[in-house]
């Protein structure tokens, strides 16, 4: 029998061979010439929150930039579903996408930074996993064998990886792994990975991110925790090939050889990504350290010009040469919190940025607004958001919110249920019924101005049930949204229940706030303004799901431009 390939079984480093068994097996870096999709897997180590994600998307963007067609996955290892039915608390914003799956928000990151709109494809948690191979099992599928982690479960895994590739035609498919290497919660990803190396070779690589610390006393940086997580990396059957060091410090040449040489891995592989002012420098500074170039090397690839990015770079310089601010309030019940409004604060940041202007944002708890505070809360501010959400609390601060706004004339954006607010606020307090409300707040208000839309009166279930994902929109001619987009036609996306009261239209319009935008089939209003203020909005969907670094969306601009204009 010919010998083929070698397997090492090695010592608690990882180093040093303890001994040999000779199997006919493939070489692990054979070339598939079959497989046309290449598969890098993210992973992370030492601390959580080190900017995975971000680094996900700044080499989808290098990659895409070069002419690749690129798409990138979350692999989440938390049991839920989706994320749809965490507390922001819990887990950040939920982002929502095309197709209405409530998704983990780096797919926002992934939006943002691509133009490349997710799907319910691109976000798997465990609890899906399993909910598919016990429903497998259900069925009989397995033909009455004991389902187990290895092989069933990480099938399935490997499965929803290859699912990308294989239906669409990808160049590259970028997995990140949530959480850090070592949890329990994450052993079968890290498992499936270490299978799918195997068997694709060539076709697959693992870049892992550590956490190199700074100890102030010692005035020194450690790469020790990187040492470990490496380790615990290959003692899983793992070996990185590329590892991404994040710093708050310039990692000198000789630490980055010394971490190299510990970790097995090439000198030129170690690369830093160091903090920037904005998450939109990173893909540049990976640039500048190759990333593109070492991925496309050591999968075998040609590697090419490097691409100018020249759009990217031109959003950069109007970031670098804003001289004046923009002092947006934002009013919410999860300020505490600022990754609960992560799209909002992107979509805010990208339309001052193209505006020419910076962003000065505001939290205001709603919670804590009240109409002795409230001019002295929102008298500073230039334009006010009111936050989506859910629930009583923190709602009647929105409501004085909205009333100094509307009596000031301060440009606002509602957004979903601050929609819903401006909604309340205005039959109370301009229509004369001081008990209008929503029925999520009060089942048995007399007004019910914003009331449970038909298709969620029998849902049972709150995962996953409500109106999700993208639906048409119809813009009245003339109003200020339509002038916005340019276009009476839109899509958006939506995460809601409760919706306008049509019963009340009519009252509404003859008060002076208008029903500028509804869904064409439903007649749902989507879209409320008040023409005689400067800039006086609110929206049923959310259009911060839409905004990207290239394309921002069309609102956002609006009304950053209302603002700036007010102001002046």
């Amino acid at each position: 029998m010919k010998t083929k390939g070698l397997i090492i079984n090695r010592s608690f480093h990882g180093l040093i061979p303890t001994f040999f068994i000779i199997l006919p097996v493939e070489n692990p870096y054979k070339f598939h010439s079959k497989v046309n999709t290449k598969y890098i897997f993210v992973t992370g180590g030492v601390v959580s929150s080190l900017g995975k994600g971000i680094i996900s998307a700044s080499l989808a963007k290098l990659l895409q930039s070069r002419g690749y067609k690129i798409t990138i996955q979350k692999f989440d290892p938390y049991i839920n579903i989706d994320p749809g039915t965490l507390n922001p608390y819990e887990h950040g914003e939920c982002y929502v996408t095309v197709d209405g799956h409530e998704a983990d928000l780096d797919l926002g990151h992934y939006e943002r930074f691509t133009n490349i709109q997710t799907t319910r494809a691109n976000n798997i948690t465990t609890g899906r996993i399993y909910q598919n191979v016990i429903e497998k099992e259900r069925r009989g599928d397995y033909l009455g064998k004991t389902v187990q982690i290895i092989p069933h479960i990480t099938d399935e895994i490997k499965r929803n990886v290859k699912l990308l590739g294989t239906k669409n035609n990808f160049d590259f498919v970028i997995t990140e792994i949530g959480g850090t290497v070592g949890d329990i919660e994450s052993l079968p990803f890290i498992e499936s990975v270490r299978q799918l190396r195997w068997e694709m070779g060539r076709d697959c690589l693992c870049i892992h991110l550590t956490y190199v610390p700074f100890i102030a006393a010692a005035k020194e940086l450690k790469t020790k925790p990187t040492q470990h997580s490496v380790k615990q990396l290959q003692e899983a059957g793992i070996q990185p090939d590329i590892l991404v060091l994040r710093t708050e410090h310039d990692l000198n040449v000789d630490l980055r050889r010394k971490v190299a040489l510990f970790c097995n891995v090439d000198p030129e592989a170690v690369i830093q990504s160091i903090d920037v002012p904005t998450i939109y420098e990173v893909p540049l500074k990976m640039q500048e350290q190759k990333l593109d170039e070492i991925v496309l090397r050591k999968m075998g690839m040609e590697v090419g010009p490097t691409p100018e990015m020249k759009p990217w770079r031109e959003f950069l310089s109007h970031i670098q040469t804003a001289k004046e601010s923009v002092r947006i309030g934002l009013v919410g019940k999860y300020v505490e919190l600022q990754d609960a409004y992560k799209s909002i604060n992107e979509a805010l940041f990208q339309a001052v940025t193209y505006n020419n202007r910076k962003l000065d944002l505001q939290y205001i708890h709603s919670e804590k607004l009240n109409e002795s505070n409230v001019e002295e809360k929102l008298s500073p501010m230039d334009g006010l958001i009111i936050a989506p959400g859910f629930g009583q609390r923190g709602i009647e601060g929105k409501f004085v919110a909205l009333k100094y706004a509307r009596e000031h004339d301060v440009p606002t954006f509602g957004i979903c249920l601050g929609m819903q607010c401006m909604v309340i606020e205005f039959a109370r307090n301009v229509l004369g019924h001081k008990e209008a409300n929503s029925t999520e707040m009060n089942i048995n208000t007399p007004y019910n101005v914003i009331d449970l839309m038909e298709s969620q009166k029998f849902v049972s279930n709150m995962g996953g049930t409500m109106r999700l994902g993208e639906y048409d929109c119809t813009l009245q001619e003339g109003s200020k949204v339509a002038e916005a987009y340019g276009k009476l036609h839109i899509k958006e996306r939506h995460r809601h229940r409760f919706e306008f009261n049509g019963d009340y239209r009519e009252e509404y319009e003859a008060a002076g706030m208008k029903c500028v935008g509804e869904n064409p089939d439903t007649h749902l209003v989507e879209v409320v303004e008040v023409p005689s203020l400067t800039w006086y909005i609110g929206v049923q969907y959310h259009p911060e799901y839409n905004s990207t670094v290239l394309r921002p969306n069309p609102l956002f601009m609006s009304f950053i431009r209302a603002v700036i204009a007010h102001k002046k």
